[in-house]
C-alpha cells in the first residue's frame, strides 16, 4: 500500500512539474498574444522562394544573399536540398537567381540556416559564411562569391565541439566569426523537447578563428540572431525567449562584455544592421506558440521591429510591419535597402515592401 501511495505521489509530482513547465513555455512563447495587421505599402511575394528565406544579408551594391530550404526539427521541411539565391535590389525585375554551387560540395544534405558576408578590403573578395545542418548536424561552410557568373566556390567546412548547435553567424574576418548556439544539448530527444521545457539559460556565443575557439558570452535562453555594429565595436545578440536584444562590447582579445539589453516584446530571430544609420532590423515571431504547434488553419504571424539609437539611453523600438500569417508565416529576418524592405521567413514566403517615408 505504501509503495502504491509513493508511486501515486511521484506521478502526481511529475505531472504537476510538467504542467508548470508547459505554462512557463506558453508564457515565454507569448501564446496568448493577438496581432493587429500593420502592413507596408506595395508589398509583393518574390518568386522561387516558397520554402523559406531564413536569413538575408545585403551587399553595399544591392545584391542580397538569401538562404532557403532549411531543414530543422519541428518545422515543415522542403523535399529537396537547401539553396542560396541572390537578388539584385537595383534591378526593377526583382528576380531571385539561384547561385551555382561547386561540384565538390555535398548539395544533397545542404540545410542552410544563418548567413553572413565578409568583404576583404585588401582585394574586394567576398566571403559567404553559411550555417549548415546536414543530417541535423552543425557546421559552417565558407564560400567565395564569384560575381561574374553568380557562383560560389567552396573553400572549407568548419566543425568544432563548441559549434555544436549553431543558429546564426557574423563574420569578422576571412576565416573568423562569432556564432550563436541556440541549444545546450545535442541529443535528438533532449535538444528539441527536454531543453525546451526546462527553459534554462544555457545557450551561448562562440568566437571562432583558425588560431582559437572559445565561448565569449553565455546565459541566454535561446541565443538566436547575431550581428555587428557599423563601427565593429559592438556585437548584438537576440535572446528569443527573453524577448531582448543584448548589446555587447568587443574587446581586443575578441571576448564580449555586456553593455545593456533592449526589450522588444516579441520572439525575435535574425538581426540586420543598416550600415548608414546603425538601426537594427529584426524579423520576429509575435506568437511563438503558434509556430511550435503549427496549424495551417491558424498560422503563426510575422512581425518586423526596428530599433533606432540602440546605444542611447532611450532606444526607439518600433513595429514596422505585422501580419497574422495570411501573407507570410514565421518571419525570421528583415533587410532594408534604399527604401525597400525584404522580409524572409523560416519555411514560408518572402515578401518585398516599400518602407514608409
Amino acid at each position: 500500500m505504501g509503495k502504491l501511495i509513493f508511486i501515486s505521489l511521484a506521478v502526481a509530482a511529475l505531472a504537476a512539474l510538467f504542467g508548470h513547465r508547459i505554462i512557463k513555455l506558453r508564457e515565454r512563447s507569448l501564446a496568448t498574444r493577438e496581432l493587429e495587421q500593420n502592413h507596408l505599402p506595395n508589398c509583393f511575394l518574390l518568386k522561387q522562394l516558397d520554402h523559406g528565406s531564413e536569413d538575408i544579408t545585403i551587399l553595399p551594391n544591392g545584391l542580397a544573399f538569401i538562404s532557403t530550404g532549411l531543414k530543422y526539427p519541428g518545422i515543415p521541411a522542403p523535399d529537396g536540398p537547401g539553396r542560396i539565391f541572390i537578388l539584385d535590389l537595383q534591378d526593377p525585375r526583382m528576380k531571385p537567381v539561384e547561385l551555382r554551387m561547386p561540384r565538390n560540395f555535398d548539395l544533397d544534405s545542404f540545410s542552410p540556416h544563418g548567413i553572413s558576408v565578409y568583404i576583404d578590403q585588401s582585394d574586394d573578395t567576398i566571403y559567404l559564411f553559411v550555417v549548415n545542418h546536414p543530417q541535423h548536424g552543425s557546421q559552417v561552410e565558407l564560400f567565395k562569391f564569384v560575381e561574374e557568373d553568380f557562383s560560389l566556390e567552396h573553400l572549407k567546412t568548419i566543425k568544432h565541439e563548441l559549434l555544436h548547435s549553431v543558429n546564426d553567424i557574423v563574420a569578422v574576418g576571412p576565416e573568423s566569426f562569432y556564432a550563436t548556439n541556440d541549444h545546450y544539448f545535442t541529443h535528438k530527444l533532449l535538444k528539441p523537447h527536454v531543453e525546451l521545457l526546462l527553459g534554462q539559460p544555457w545557450s551561448n556565443v562562440v568566437y571562432y578563428s583558425p588560431e582559437e575557439v572559445k565561448v565569449v558570452s553565455g546565459g541566454y535562453y535561446f541565443a538566436n540572431g547575431i550581428n555587428i555594429s557599423p563601427d565593429k565595436k559592438h556585437i548584438y545578440v537576440v535572446d528569443l525567449f527573453d524577448h531582448n536584444v543584448h548589446v555587447l562590447e568587443r574587446k581586443p582579445d575578441n571576448t564580449l562584455v555586456p553593455v545593456k539589453s533592449v526589450a522588444v516584446g516579441s520572439l525575435c530571430d535574425n538581426i540586420e544592421v543598416d550600415p548608414e544609420t546603425g538601426d537594427l532590423w529584426l524579423g520576429c515571431h509575435p506568437n511563438g506558440w503558434k509556430l511550435l504547434v503549427f496549424d495551417p488553419e491558424d498560422p503563426a504571424g510575422s512581425e518586423i521591429i526596428q530599433i533606432q539609437n540602440i546605444h542611447s539611453e532611450q532606444p526607439l523600438v518600433t513595429q514596422v510591419y505585422a501580419d497574422n500569417g495570411r501573407v507570410i508565416i514565421g518571419s525570421s529576418v528583415a533587410a532594408p535597402y534604399r527604401g525597400k524592405l525584404l522580409i524572409g521567413s523560416v519555411f514560408h514566403k518572402t515578401v518585398c515592401c516599400d518602407l514608409k517615408q
